[in-house]
């Protein structure tokens, strides 16, 4: 019998999911160390697509007090990090860890669960900053099952926007990353057209703070189209400073070959949180 390892996680995706970590965690409320526990486990609610840190309660250094929580009404197929932290599809109490003058607070949720006995849902957005061992880490932990590849590619790449070539690169770097879309990295030199800044910055627990730009192509204003990494995290330098588009809304070519579009819910929540509207880019008929 044979399984597509895909096909095996997704089997387990309305389950609570959770693998323990011997890193020391920490995290910070203001300057103060909150939380801080080497007893941590990485935790997925069921359609959780991104981890959470779960401590013992004996590991959070301040008050933790009663808090409140939206009910999960099953409609979303996906909780993407745009869904907050305190929907939840598992079992337990909301509750929040308080700094201990009070005036700081961070959401937090006691699981039900037979296999984390005492353990405590730490909303990673909610507090100041976090630390594995001495590093700071950003946008959320890391899936342990989760990788990013970068590779060097002589491959033919080009991008049309309603018909308009904007790019075209003979050496893409590719990122081949775990259950998301295949992203092709260009050299800015082998952008066609003029790109402007925006103010828009996301971040990822992989790669860093991404930068965003927009241009002009097929008579109209596209903003916030591609994006770019000037200073990634240090295991994603390859990436310093090139663009890639989101392949969502634009016209791929890779050696003569039109690519389809993705249409994923990660996908889904990737746009959706960089607020490209479907109709703005939509293939020509």
């Amino acid at each position: 019998m044979t399984i597509r390892l895909r096909d095996h996680m997704m089997g387990v995706w309305e389950q609570l999911r959770y693998e323990f970590t011997e890193k020391r965690v920490r995290a910070l409320l203001g300057d103060e160390v909150v939380v801080d526990s080497d007893r941590a486990a990485l935790v997925l609610e069921p359609r959780r697509v991104v981890p959470s840190y779960a401590v013992p309660a004996d590991d959070v250094l301040a008050n933790i007090e009663p808090g409140a929580s939206a009910p999960d009404d099953g409609r979303s197929p996906v909780l993407h990090p745009g869904i907050p932290f305190n929907v939840h599809s598992a079992p337990g109490e909301a509750c929040a860890v308080l700094s201990k003058d009070g005036s700081r607070r961070a959401d937090a949720f006691r699981l039900d669960d037979p296999a984390l006995p005492g353990y405590v849902l730490l909303d990673f957005a909610g507090f100041d900053a976090w630390n594995e061992e001495s590093e700071r880490i950003v946008s959320h932990p890391r899936d342990p099952y989760h990788r990013v590849d970068v590779r060097e590619s002589n491959r033919h790449v080009r991008i049309e926007i309603d018909r308009d070539l904007v790019a075209e690169s003979r050496r893409p770097r590719v990122v081949f990353e775990t259950n998301l879309p295949v992203r092709f990295y260009l050299p800015r030199d082998d952008v066609r057209v003029e790109l402007r800044p925006s103010e828009r910055r996301t971040s990822c627990a992989y790669k860093g703070e991404a930068s965003y730009w927009s241009l002009d192509a097929g008579g109209r204003h596209r903003t916030d189209v591609l994006w770019s990494y000037e200073n990634p995290l240090p295991d994603m330098a390859a990436l310093t400073g090139l663009v890639a588009f989101f392949d969502e809304f634009v016209d791929v070519t890779v050696d003569g070959e039109l690519r389809e579009r993705p249409r994923t819910g990660i996908s889904k929540a990737i746009i959706e949180g960089a607020g490209i509207s479907p109709g703005e880019l939509a293939r020509p008929d």
